[in-house]
């Protein structure tokens, strides 16, 4: 298994992959640790030993988007990895010039297609973390909105990767379906994390 380390040094070499869409996926699933993490913490405060249930699922989740973070990591690497194989096929004859066309045309979509389940991800990360406010975590206050600034800067991320596929590709129906979904993730995150900052500076007096 590659370590932290080893990644890092990958991202910052001279080599196209791993980028930007794959470095988001790694920033959510960070804010999905924490979430867990959260989660189990509050379940050993007594004032939680109703809830153990909810906070049991939380963990469970988190851990699972832990793990399709991780492989969506992987997903967005393969993906553009192939873009970068398409555009290198050669285009000396027409024939050449249309099979490379087609095959950078399905490397497009894909590499598209990955960031943007990537924000789907994202949201549910955010979408956990909120309902984490339900419970008494006010030591873990921080580690909450740690997580919420992780996963939403991660769907921004993920949102820059969709998009500028969309600007070489050339199916306006799929790009239009990408959009409006990743749209509506946008604003569903916006509104979470407004929400949770909203509650953790109420939390959080001035000079604590």
């Amino acid at each position: 298994m590659e370590t932290l380390d080893a990644y890092l040094e990958r991202l910052a070499s001279d080599a196209a992959v791993p980028g930007g869409g794959s470095a988001a996926a790694l920033v959510a699933s960070f804010g999905a640790a924490l979430t867990a993490m959260v989660a189990r913490i509050a379940r050993r405060n007594p004032k939680n030993s109703s809830s153990t249930e909810a906070l049991d699922t939380i963990v469970e989740q988190s851990d699972a988007l832990r793990v399709d973070l991780a492989d969506a990591r992987l997903r967005d690497e393969v993906a553009f990895a192939a873009v970068v194989a398409a555009q290198a096929l050669p285009k000396q004859t027409e024939t050449d010039k249309t099979m490379r066309r087609q095959a950078v045309d399905d490397a497009l979509a894909r590499a598209a297609a990955e960031p943007l389940r990537a924000t789907a991800l994202s949201l549910n990360v955010l979408e956990l973390l909120e309902r984490l406010l339900e419970f008494p975590i006010q030591a873990l206050r921080s580690d909450v909105g740690s997580a919420a600034e992780f996963a939403s800067a991660a769907l921004a991320s993920c949102a820059y990767n969709v998009r500028i596929n969309h600007r070489f590709m050339h199916d306006p129906e799929v790009v239009a379906l990408q959009e409006e979904a990743l749209c509506e993730r946008e604003v569903a995150a916006r509104e979470i994390l407004a929400r949770v900052r909203v509650q953790l500076g109420h939390a959080i007096p001035d000079g604590a």
